[in-house]
């Protein structure tokens, strides 16, 4: 009998992460710098053969807006045709709330809760990172991506 795990996809920016989490606790990782377009349903399909996937994670923004689009549809439509539970937070979780690239010298940055545009002249390095231990309580059944927010603002 294959594993029960949880997926959590990272698909913002190169390269993708996806995390296998079993009780929680991330026990493998795949990286890869294809279109989130072209490798995901590979990707999935391998992991489905492997384990027996209980719940679904993903990053819904900010970000690259098409790459969000891409696993919002992609993970929406696997939740429903499957019956996998599909829950969201935002990319903050996964860079130590670390300013993202918008357009231009605009990044989005979490001040509170609040998620805004901010001009930054200096330019962070943005490192996506899976935890080692996932938090249920960061994540929420809201799985929209984050369109609200503009690319340019503020």
């Amino acid at each position: 009998m294959p594993k029960s795990v949880d997926l959590v996809f990272i698909t913002l920016s190169s390269p993708i992460l996806i995390g296998v989490y079993e009780n929680e606790k991330l026990i493998y990782q795949i990286q890869s710098d294809e279109k989130s377009s072209d490798i995901l349903p590979k990707l999935y399909l391998d992991l489905s053969n492997k384990y027996e996937i209980k719940k679904l994670f993903y990053a819904n923004g900010p970000g690259s807006f098409m790459a969000i689009k891409v696993a919002y549809i992609f993970l929406k439509s696997i939740s429903i045709l499957k019956k996998i539970p599909l829950f969201s937070t935002n990319a903050f979780y996964f860079n130590e709330n670390q300013p993202i690239k918008a357009i231009g010298k605009l990044f989005f940055v979490k001040i509170s809760s609040e998620i805004k545009t901010q001009k930054l002249e200096t330019v962070p390095e943005v490192k996506f990172k899976l935890p080692d231990v996932l938090d249920y309580s960061e994540f929420s059944t809201i799985t929209t991506p984050l369109y609200g927010i503009g690319a340019v603002g503020n």
